[in-house]
């Protein structure tokens, strides 16, 4: 059987795309989920690594199978009508607060990285989304091609940098004593859960494109092996960082200390990670909101803009330990169901 590794390589591609949002470039959400449990976070990616790989294939190849051109239809198939209606909404919410947690740590990059004010920040980020999407969707994709491959050349840059420091072992195998130190063995399930019901959205309607199981299958491999070697490789490096808990961009931080030469590219990258990222997830409600409410596209995106300001508004750290951890509980029922659910035997 031959596979079209080209088809493969483009889903891993879109699938590492997706999952690589505002947190995980910046290293918050790594540092929320993993890395401040020292090592019991590092067995937590393995764990991690292996569920985005099984799960992430899962979703693509039901999404064949059931003809699913849309994630509505995966949830369908999922909870039942009457449930997926919640779920729906359920999701929608969520987007929203991931969204506002993006608009957030663009505020950060330039309170944090560039000296300005967050509403300076986070004001230029809406008006550059605004025309973006005005313009169309498809200079987007081109700056996530870029972008993405770039973010990965760097978080393993810094791993190799971070591996010649000294005590290096000492710090990968130590474990700090933590309060809510229970949380790293629900972690693999909260942040996968979390990532997958969100990269859905994209994963869906990709595979129904593609309709190669063979590609799909590899491609889901592929890409999940990825997330978990950039995961790994930004676990080494925050743990090299002393009290990284306290920065909203550890990340940037470690650049500036280890190679400061590439620190302005690389808060450009963290920058377009989280502008691509915000333009993705607005899309995503937009398309959503237009299917049950019949309003002028530009209205419903002025809506949501509005709605995550004010969110925004809450301290870009604060957000994500609290909306994230919370985001990945709900999405726990998600990916249950999706691990029980057998394949259908034949064509819906």
């Amino acid at each position: 059987m031959k596979i079209n590794w080209g088809a493969a390589l483009q889903i891993a591609a879109v699938y590492v795309g997706t999952v690589v949002g505002a947190g995980f470039a910046t290293g918050k959400e790594i540092v929320e989920f993993f890395s401040r449990f020292g090592f019991f976070g590092l067995i937590a990616i393995m764990m991690s690594g292996y569920l985005f790989i099984f799960l992430g294939v899962k979703i693509m190849r039901l999404a064949v199978k059931i003809e699913a051109t849309s994630y509505q239809q995966l949830t369908e198939f999922l909870f039942g009508k009457r449930f997926a209606m919640i779920v729906n909404v359920l999701l929608l919410l969520i987007l929203l607060g991931v969204c506002a947690v993006m608009l957030s740590g663009a505020g950060a990059v330039f309170e944090e990285q560039l000296g300005l004010s967050k509403s300076t920040g986070v004001f230029f980020t809406i008006g550059l989304s605004l025309v973006v999407m005005m313009v169309g969707i498809k200079g987007l994709f081109a700056v996530n091609t870029f972008v993405v491959p770039m973010m990965i050349a760097f978080s393993f840059m810094l791993m190799i940098l971070s591996m010649k420091l000294p005590n290096f072992l000492e710090n990968i195998l130590y474990i700090p004593y933590v309060a809510d130190g229970w949380k790293s063995a629900i972690a693999p399930f909260t942040y996968t859960a979390f990532n997958l019901s969100l990269a859905q959205a994209v994963l869906v309607p990709v595979a129904s494109e593609v309709k190669d199981e063979a590609a799909i299958k590899w491609g889901g491999i592929i890409g999940g092996a990825a997330l978990t070697l950039i995961l790994f490789s930004s676990h080494f490096t925050l743990v090299m960082l002393p009290n990284f808990e306290v920065y909203d961009i550890p990340m940037a931080v470690i650049m500036k200390s280890l190679a400061s030469g590439f620190y302005w590219i690389f808060v450009l990258i963290i920058y377009g990670e989280i502008f691509t990222s915000i333009i993705g997830n607005v899309f995503g409600i937009e398309r959503q909101m237009k299917s049950l409410i019949s309003t002028p596209r530009f209205i419903i995106i002025a809506v949501i803009f509005t709605i995550t300001y004010f969110i925004s508004l809450v301290h870009y750290g604060r957000l994500l330990s609290y909306l994230y951890p919370l985001f990945g509980y709900i999405s726990l029922i998600f990916i249950v169901l999706l691990w029980m659910k057998p394949y259908p035997t034949k064509s819906h």
